[in-house]
């Protein structure tokens, strides 16, 4: 039992740090938006193809920066992001960059205007 609760205890972590943003952008598959610029509705159906077969969903705002989704959760966040494949979204979470990467954690996510 005390196994147990000792590896629970190693498996938490703290809230993860950055700074509170509110970002919105379209999501999209990594692998078709960065290697050929496929984004926007006609792309939906590939992208979740895509997703659903394991490639990383992003965020890309409207000055075209990528906010790669940080699984502070150990989540998958796919599942998060697959609703609003190649759709406009709000995310409110937090920045976290690190070597080049802006990383986003989801708090929350809606619809966007």
């Amino acid at each position: 039992m005390c196994m147990i609760a000792l590896a629970a205890f190693g498996l938490a972590h703290d809230e993860p740090k950055g700074k509170a943003v509110t970002i919105t952008g379209t999501v999209v598959d990594t692998g078709c938006y960065m290697s050929h610029g496929a984004i926007g509705e006609k792309h939906t159906d590939c992208a979740t193809t895509c997703a659903k077969n394991g490639v990383p969903l992003a965020i890309v705002d409207a000055a075209g920066k990528v906010y790669i989704p940080v699984a502070a959760d150990h989540k998958n966040q796919n599942a998060k992001l697959l609703p609003f494949v190649e759709k406009k979204v709000k995310i409110d979470g937090a920045l976290i960059e690190k070597g080049g990467l802006a990383g986003l954690t989801i708090k929350t996510i809606e619809p966007a205007q």
